[in-house]
């Protein structure tokens, strides 16, 4: 009888790059090393790619990564709701009573749909773009903004330079491990995060992974 199998983790190890990445940015700037030596390896979250990322990322518009899990997984667990159409074809009872999106984040979530299936939103497209304009162009659909596009690039384009400089964790986290007089806010947030060129987007994720362990919180993701 063959022994069980070892579940697999919750998350995957990061990839070849973000490795070499990590060890280059902590070299540069050893304020990062000891970050996973207490919380641990850093869990390596990603997102689908394409409309079902992008909708992800609006389901965390401003609330805690719990919250937007449990409303992520009611919304993805909807028959078609991560096709545009199909998201279209659902009204608010569904979207917000089932899924428990806001009336807001409804809205977002159509806007989102329509850009795509209009082609004003073209994901393809992306690959080519610098991070300026691949911000600037997912955030002129209405309803998404810098943050969501930044997150969006991070986790689910997987590019190694960005930092959502408005993200109030990743505020938090560089005032306690920097040990700085106050939270920074974005503008400031987004200069002392221009040393870590041309890996932001890494110490974003660690900065998150050191957040989540001196709170005590979980890492939480679900697609």
């Amino acid at each position: 009888m063959a022994p069980p199998s070892t579940p697999p983790p919750p998350f995957p190890t990061p990839p070849a790059w973000a490795l070499d990445g990590l060890r280059a940015l902590i070299e540069a700037d050893p304020r990062l090393g000891g970050i996973e030596a207490a919380a641990g390896p850093l869990p390596w979250r990603t997102r689908q790619p394409g409309f079902p990322g992008l909708l992800r990322a609006i389901c965390g518009q401003q609330i805690s990564n719990q919250a937007a899990a449990a409303i992520w997984r009611r919304l993805a667990a909807l028959p078609h709701a991560l096709e545009p159409s199909g998201l279209l074809a659902m009204d608010d009872a569904t979207l917000c009573g089932i899924a428990g999106l806001s009336r807001p984040k409804a809205a977002h979530a159509r806007s989102l749909a329509t850009a795509c299936l209009d082609g004003r939103l073209d994901f393809a497209a992306l690959p080519a773009m610098t991070t300026p304009e691949a911000v600037a162009h997912i955030a002129a659909v209405k309803g998404l903004g810098p943050w969501t596009a930044e997150i969006h690039l991070l986790f689910a384009e997987q590019r190694p330079d960005v930092f959502p400089s408005g993200d109030l964790a990743l505020a938090a986290s560089a005032a306690h491990l920097l040990g700085l007089p106050a939270r920074p806010g974005p503008k400031a947030l987004a200069v002392l995060a221009e040393g870590w060129a041309p890996w932001r987007s890494l110490a974003a994720r660690l900065l998150w992974h050191h957040w989540r362990f001196v709170t005590g919180r979980p890492a939480v993701e679900d697609g």
